[in-house]
């Protein structure tokens, strides 16, 4: 894409402060999925059914719907990078929490405390993004919070397979005085430090800076990720000339004529749900479980799990490469398509699962059609909905309800997250082909909401959007 020579001079910087700042997504990905590989350590340990385990699987969630709601305006009254360094304050403490839990209800607290770090990380992430990033880069930029997201996923399975082979291939083996599903789970720790480092680096929102009076601090901040080459002077009177039509945004600046809302919150709202109602959580939170349900050992499931991972980051390259030059809602309706497809062959493979002396497994060619089914959704999903749901969060709301709008729009996210994430167990005990089914219908619907109601926002400035 053509740029002037200032933008490609101060790239560079914008490249890093991105990227520092999208560690509280790889954080949000490494701390969400991490249970994957815990989650039989616990249940064998504290002895839990399909219902409890659902339960204390999908109770950070609530947690994150709370963080979420809360981060855009704690980010309006403190700054952006202050509220970062509160999201990876309660990431590190959560982990060691979670690490030496003394019983499920224990441990479900300190996994809500986990969930709050990764919804405020879920808004923090996308609006910094967003603000730093000049218009021409935006989408590709934009798209390092989900690539963050993955990263932190994949490392996430790796890190837990590597411990259970470690400890003898079992997660309930001891390790150094704890189960190795312990370990999986205080491992957070190490990111969450270098996260509150690099928080405490990187510049604050130019955007905020204006808000607050501080214009030579967002002259210099504009400077370094836009160019010297452009007016600053008009720069900052285009800002404040946007704060000054804005008020600290409530939630009485979203209420509009549809159904209380305006129109382009519930857009978001929808778009947010609509992402986890396909069920890509399933995959990401369960994935061990339901490939040990089928028939697959402990440690086969956990490497399986980080296959999925590996085309997960593939699917998201693409996804970054494509971004900025198809534009957002084609690559939606591309996902949209490809998961309703490879959810409704699970949903047939999975059907073929037969049980034997108390195990069920899956005959072939079902069994290879189901896996690789699965990861055909994987990548589908990489590479649309992952990407351009969080880039589209950013940038399609208005200046004056941005900061308010992300956080419900992300709180809706992680209420929808929880509902699938804890219905899975139960339901997947009930019928695992009906539930895969009803993935895919709502696959389908998103295909139709896309076409109908989204709009591009390719290479529009944040101030024009209206």
């Amino acid at each position: 894409m053509a740029t002037t020579k200032g933008h490609e001079e101060h790239l560079g910087h914008v490249v890093f402060i991105t990227a520092a700042a999208a560690i509280g997504g790889f954080l949000f990905g490494y701390d969400s999925s991490v249970i994957n590989g815990a989650v039989t350590g616990i249940q064998k340990h504290f002895g839990m059914g399909p219902g409890q385990t659902g339960f204390v699987v999908a109770i950070a969630l609530l947690g994150s719907a709370v963080g979420a709601w809360f981060a855009g305006g704690l980010a309006d009254r403190w700054g952006r990078t202050r509220t970062m360094q509160l999201a990876a304050a309660l990431f590190a403490v959560s982990s060691i929490g979670q690490m030496l839990p003394f019983a499920t209800w224990d441990l479900a607290a300190w996994r809500v405390l986990a969930g709050m770090a990764i919804g405020m990380a879920s808004v923090l992430g996308p609006a910094y993004i967003a603000e730093v990033a000049p218009p021409a880069y935006r989408g590709r930029l934009g798209s390092f919070q989900q690539l963050a997201i993955v990263l932190g996923i994949a490392v996430s399975q790796l890190v837990n397979y590597l411990i259970a082979q470690v400890a003898g291939g079992d997660v309930n083996n001891r390790l150094w005085g704890l189960e190795a599903w312990q370990w999986m789970l205080g491992a957070c720790f190490v990111p969450a430090a270098l996260y509150f480092v690099f928080a405490s680096v990187i510049p604050e929102s130019p955007r905020f800076l204006v808000g607050v009076g501080r214009d030579d601090k967002a002259r210099t901040v504009l400077s370094e990720v836009e160019g010297d080459d452009i007016d600053l002077d008009a720069r900052i009177a285009e800002i404040r000339s946007v704060l000054r039509t804005e008020r600290r945004q409530t939630l009485r600046d979203l209420r509009g004529p549809a159904l209380g809302l305006l129109p382009i919150v519930w857009i978001g709202i929808i778009l947010s749900v609509f992402q986890q109602l396909v069920g890509i959580n399933v995959i990401f939170y369960y994935s061990s479980v339901l490939w040990q349900s089928v028939g697959i050992g402990q440690s086969s499931s956990l490497l399986i799990s980080f296959s999925s991972s590996i085309i997960n980051i593939i699917g998201t390259f693409i996804a970054i490469a494509l971004v900025d030059k198809i534009g957002r809602k084609p690559l939606l309706l591309i996902g949209s398509a490809g998961m309703a497809i490879s959810l409704a062959v699970a949903s047939w493979a999975f059907s073929a699962a037969v049980e034997a002396g108390g195990r069920v497994t899956l005959p072939n060619p079902e069994g290879a059609v189901a896996l690789v089914a699965a990861n055909v959704f994987v990548l589908f999903f990489a590479l649309s909905w992952g990407v351009v749901v969080w880039v589209l969060l950013g940038e399609m709301f208005p200046n004056r309800i941005r900061a308010i709008a992300l956080s419900v729009a992300a709180a809706a996210q992680w209420l929808a997250n929880w509902l699938i994430t804890e219905t899975f167990p139960s339901l997947s005990e009930w019928n695992l082909s009906m539930t895969y089914l009803g993935y895919a219908v709502f696959a389908a619907l998103s295909f139709v909401f896309v076409t109908r109601w989204v709009r591009e926002t390719r290479g529009r400035k944040l101030e024009e959007m209206g």
